[in-house]
């Protein structure tokens, strides 16, 4: 796969209570098929509606790959670790913050797909030396130990045993209603892969949900969570949790962190008609 190298601002900061947040622009790829990607089954008449309503490509879309990085204060916390190939940008974000590898002190890896783990390890070595890694005891498990892998994801359970399992003397495991730090709380977000999580930040009185790839596009996934998305591993199960997430982003008017939303992949969920909207930020986190 190649993608794009972003020709745009890849780094966007901003404060949460006393934490510094950075989404930062690893990779940017272009794709076809919107409809057989994020509407599985669905009529592609539907999908082709619902992406002339948001005027947006019937066919073609962007599909954006971007890390959390939060510094506490006492520790930097880097969630997940991008692509990690020759168009991965995820270190050049670091620089861009006047960071090194070696400073950061947690990696948190949601779940195990290529484009989250492929930057933890180069050269059979881990990128982030001094860093403590942080999985999902189910996710962890599930890549390692189980052999109900459907065929699609054989090449990424290969690619997870060759890079995870040398860290996990490294690890901490964690589950749903665990802290990975003070303010930092785990929650359940199974569907796209068994055991992936979502993570409620707070710091001050304010909240960030990042949700990483409970939802893969800014429109179908959240105007219809009902849709089979093609990259789920557990569809239904994907199903049950976005419409349990977007409930509570909306319902709690919480800020969200997306990685595959468009950059920087922050935004706001709307409840309107018995569905929900995707409010990207402006301006709101600069005031």
């Amino acid at each position: 796969m190649s993608y794009i190298r972003p020709a745009r601002a890849r780094v966007f900061t901003f404060d949460l209570g006393s934490f510094k947040i950075a989404a930062l622009l690893d990779a940017v790829d272009i794709r076809d098929n919107l409809a057989a990607a994020f509407a599985a089954g669905q009529p592609p008449t539907a999908v082709q509606q619902l992406a002339v309503s948001n005027f947006i490509d019937r066919d073609r879309f962007e599909h954006c790959f971007i890390p959390t990085l939060i510094d506490t204060g006492s520790e930097r916390i880097l969630f997940d670790t991008g692509c990690g190939d020759e168009g991965s940008s995820l270190l050049e974000c670091l620089q861009d913050l006047g960071l090194d590898p070696d400073d950061i002190d947690v990696v948190v890896i949601t779940h195990g797909h290529p484009d989250h783990i492929g930057g933890l390890v180069s050269n059979g070595k881990p990128v982030f030396g001094q860093a403590r890694y942080v999985f999902g005891a189910a996710e962890f498990a599930f890549w390692t130990e189980a052999t109900a892998v459907r065929a699609a994801r054989l090449a990424n359970r290969d690619l997870f045993r060759r890079i995870c399992t040398g860290l996990a003397d490294r690890a901490t495991f964690i589950a749903p209603g665990d802290e990975v730090l003070p303010g930092i709380t785990a929650i359940d977000a199974s569907g796209h892969s068994p055991g992936l999580l979502a993570f409620l930040v707070e710091s001050g009185g304010q909240r960030l949900l990042i949700w990483s790839d409970a939802f893969l596009h800014y429109v179908v996934s959240i105007q219809h969570p009902e849709w089979h998305a093609d990259f789920d591993d557990d569809k239904e199960r994907a199903i049950e949790t976005r419409k349990r997430l977007l409930k509570m982003a909306a319902d709690q008017r919480l800020l969200v962190a997306g990685h595959h939303m468009p950059f920087p992949g922050l935004g706001y969920i709307e409840a309107v008609n018995g569905s929900f909207r995707w409010l990207p930020v402006s301006y709101q986190l600069n005031v």
